[in-house]
């Protein structure tokens, strides 16, 4: 079974939940490795699976803790099982993890955000108890994705330096499940959809190694559960009369249900959800079922008190019930893959997603290289001229970016894909990287062929940016009012912006404005504003809406952020990042209240 089709419980399938309390443990000196930990741990400590295990503790040491960490759980497999292939699945670990069952190796992945997990057949005890090791690393480097450093201080501690503006948070962060699945069996679906008229059509690829005399069958089931299409084989297509299509806010959704049968006998069956729409990019339309799309909504991220980065359903509902009231219909998965089942939420809701990769922090602030080994001899160093980045980071980047598209390339929530975000794109060299990354990502990996883009900010700006070139959408982050022209210039700083964006519309392609928004204390008010009171924020969010508006070619505004996050430490931030709409806790400043008298006038499928 391919480790990105999401598990299912059904009459030939069973997945059991490793979630709950865990045995886990520091490595502080670095010897677990070596001292074979995998083996199992001693003197532990206990950790909950899933969350960041971050803001769990009340030391500062554990909470910025920089290394390996582990964690230990025993399981029992149902005797049962031994007929089928069983797996133990981890929906994502940060941002590497080694996995060991009954002290054996069985699997390593490197990638904090996505799925893994490996075969348990041949290490197993079917039956009896078994053990399961993790150990999981958040260390950072200029060739990891995304992009960091680690920096030793004179006590000998290590810090994770992130080139990225939130919280490092690592740990096992979604659910750990074994998923017992037929020998034989459905591994991968793969689906374009498409309509004319009121006609709908589903194109299905089915992956399955068939014994002789079994045979694939498919059918369509609309959310009522008729069936209204049936088709034969591993491949084909479906047609749909009268077909509901998936639409933002009305998240319709079919059923395809794919079996494996021997005769009269079901041999495997696997659900998927399918919503059957279409994406493209037309001039400086975003067409979604070939009507231009305005997206609404905010930049966000997976961010809560206590828990960190792991995954909660109450946190997701939480956040999509805020969406509604502010009429927003569209989300960038800013700065990383989100948990699956947020993915799905997504798809049932309506809610339009731009998935990005984790591809953030790759600029050159704090590079450096040594000349003549003399500390005094140092010069910067572009972070697309280093040869490791050309290297093994471009292969780490393409790894990430193979395994979103195969994780989320079903889900119709999904109308673009974002391969970098903020890549210092002024550099020359950054260029023939993006060339190749944007030609390797639009070669086969999305047989949906949507759009691609990668978001641009200030240091390249219109007439510098190397890569958007290659972008089929222009994404802006920009702070006109805020970094820039901000306090006394701020009635300024929509005018300095509808200047830039007038360039950008030159270029015949469709802009989004990923991120604008003004670091805000909730509560804090002055009259007149300053920066950093409520009042403040709403004068900027003005400000920004006159520059979109005077630009026809802007498609879309995405609000840095939907609420405040957690950020390392640092002079600029109080206690976190202070630009959201909403506070970190979910309720709304005057800035949320604005943003959602403004999208309540502005239609979902209309042009300004």
């Amino acid at each position: 079974m391919s480790v990105f089709m999401y598990p299912l419980d059904n009459e030939k399938r069973r997945v059991i939940s490793l979630d709950g309390i865990w045995k886990f443990k520091f490595d502080t000196q670095g010897v677990g490795r070596n001292e074979n930990w995998k083996d199992g741990l001693t003197d532990t400590i206990e950790m909950v699976v899933p969350s960041s295990y971050n803001d769990i503790f009340t030391e500062a040491a554990k909470r910025d803790f920089c290394g390996d960490v582990w964690y230990q759980t025993d399981f029992y497999i149902p005797s049962e099982f031994e007929v089928l292939d069983t797996m133990i699945r981890f929906g994502s670990a940060t941002h590497r993890a080694t996995v060991f069952v009954n002290g054996v190796e069985l699997v390593s992945h490197e990638g904090g955000f996505t799925p893994f997990g490996g075969n348990l057949n041949d290490v197993a005890k079917f039956g009896q108890k078994n053990t399961v090791v993790v150990v999981v690393n958040n260390e950072l480097s200029k060739v990891t994705i995304p992009v960091g450093s680690v920096k030793t201080h004179d006590n000998g501690v290590k810090e994770c330096t992130p080139a990225f503006d939130f919280f490092n948070y690592a740990g096992i962060h979604s659910s750990v499940r074994l998923v017992a699945v037929p020998k034989t069996r459905v591994n991968d679906i793969t689906v374009v959809t498409d309509f004319e008229g009121s006609t709908g059509k589903v194109e299905y690829k089915i992956e399955s190694a068939l014994n002789a005399g079994q045979e694939v069958n498919v059918s369509l089931l609309n959310a009522e559960g008729e069936v209204v299409a049936t088709g034969n084989g591993i491949d084909g297509t479906l047609t749909i009369e009268n077909v509901i299509l998936w639409q933002p806010r009305k998240g319709y959704l079919y059923d395809l249900v794919a079996t494996i049968v021997e005769g009269d006998d079901l041999v495997d069956i696997y659900t998927l959800p399918v919503g059957v729409r279409t994406v493209k990019v037309q001039g400086t339309q975003f067409l979604i079922n070939n009507e231009p799309f305005y997206f609404k909504g905010f930049g966000h991220h997976i961010d809560a008190h206590t828990i960190g980065r792991g995954h909660s359903d109450i946190m997701n509902l939480r956040d999509l019930e805020c969406l509604d009231w502010i009429h927003a219909n569209s989300l960038r998965t800013s700065h990383y893959p989100y948990p699956e089942e947020f993915m799905q939420l997504a798809d049932r809701r309506g809610l339009v997603i731009i998935d990005e990769v984790s591809h953030v922090g790759a600029w050159n602030m704090t590079d450096v290289s040594q000349a003549g080994m003399g500390g005094s001899n140092t010069v910067p160093v572009k972070h697309f001229d280093r040869e490791d980045v050309q290297t093994v980071g471009m292969v780490n980047h393409k790894d990430a970016i193979t395994k979103l598209i195969a994780r989320d390339k079903n889900h119709p929530c999904v109308v673009m894909w974002s391969l970098s975000n903020e890549p210092d794109s002024s550099q020359e060299s950054s260029e023939a990287y993006f060339k190749e990354i944007f030609a390797f990502a639009r070669d086969g990996l999305d047989v949906q062929d949507r759009p691609m883009t990668m978001v641009n900010f200030m240091l390249a700006a219109y007439g510098n940016c190397k890569a958007s070139q290659f972008a089929d959408v222009v994404c802006l982050n920009r702070y006109y009012g805020w970094y820039v022209t901000n306090g006394a210039d701020l009635p300024n700083a929509g005018d300095q912006f509808a200047k830039e964006l007038a360039g950008w519309a030159t270029e015949g392609k469709p802009i989004i404005i990923t991120e604008f928004g003004a670091d805000t204390v909730s509560g804090f008010h002055a009259l007149p504003s300053t920066m950093f009171t409520e009042e403040y924020y709403n004068e900027y969010l003005d400000q920004n809406f006159a520059a979109f508006d005077s630009c026809d070619a802007v498609v879309g505004e995405h609000c840095w952020n939907m609420h405040d996050f957690n950020t390392g430490q640092g002079i600029i931030r109080v206690n976190g990042n202070k630009k959201g709409a909403f506070t970190r806790d979910r309720q709304p400043k005057m800035a949320a209240h604005h943003l959602r008298a403004r999208w309540a006038e502005v239609k979902d499928f209309s042009q300004k």
